[in-house]
């Protein structure tokens, strides 16, 4: 990844993504409120796995009358079966939640040409920040380290070591234990490009609880 011009934000323009969407009322809730992205898992062990077709259903429904950008989250699939979940779900960008390699990063670029690629890192206590620079891909995220789950922990990052990531990045999606309580102040402290947000905002896993996915948005916004 090249060192250009950090693309920082602030609350105003940061960006907002919304994880683990499993059905039409927490997406449609979502967008509402006033989410950029939804975030679609397609790593069946998740708990909050949907199926591309599924996911198909609830994104073509959704942009007949609202504009968003759909994700879809994968990990270590393997690159044929990965392009044409994309093709099936109709997902405008992936996110790599697994142990991809740069040379896979840079295959599934150069196959998804205009597809967003965003490469999630999870942060364990030798993480470098110079370990973002090496991936060909439209953005970095950073999420927290758990020996069991990709995403979804609920646990939060060093601030500081996502700053200096960003620094080093085009652009920086930061998670790992958002919520409406530390947002603004995460934002503040790291200036992402963009906040992504999943268990923190839920009922259960894989139902989101409305009052706390308007009230994230809100705060991503009180800047």
């Amino acid at each position: 990844m090249s060192n250009s011009k950090v693309r920082g934000t602030n609350q105003s323009m940061v960006k907002i993504k919304i994880c683990g969407i499993t059905n039409f009322d927490d997406a449609r809730q979502a967008i509402e409120a006033g989410a950029d992205m939804l975030g679609f898992n397609f790593y069946r062990p998740s708990s909050r796995f949907i199926e591309p077709e599924q996911a198909r259903k609830i994104i073509d429904s959704l942009k007949r009358n609202t504009e968003f950008v759909a994700v879809g989250i994968f990990v270590d699939e393997p690159l044929e079966s990965l392009i044409e979940q994309v093709r099936t779900s109709g997902v405008d960008a992936v996110q790599l939640h697994g142990d991809e390699s740069v040379a896979y990063c840079a295959d599934l670029k150069s196959r998804l040409n205009g597809t967003m690629i965003i490469k999630a890192l999870r942060v364990s206590d030798s993480f470098q920040p110079a370990a973002a620079t090496k991936y060909r891909v439209d953005a970095i995220m950073l999420d927290a380290f758990h020996d069991n789950l990709r995403g979804g922990t609920g646990k939060i990052i060093d601030w500081e070591i996502a700053r200096k990531t960003r620094e080093l990045v085009p652009q920086l999606f930061l998670s790992g234990g958002l919520a409406p309580e530390n947002v603004a102040g995460a934002i503040d402290r790291v200036q992402p490009y963009a906040v992504d947000a999943c268990s923190r905002l839920e009922l259960s896993p894989g139902w989101k609880d409305p009052s706390r996915v308007t009230a994230f948005v809100r705060a991503a916004r009180s800047g």
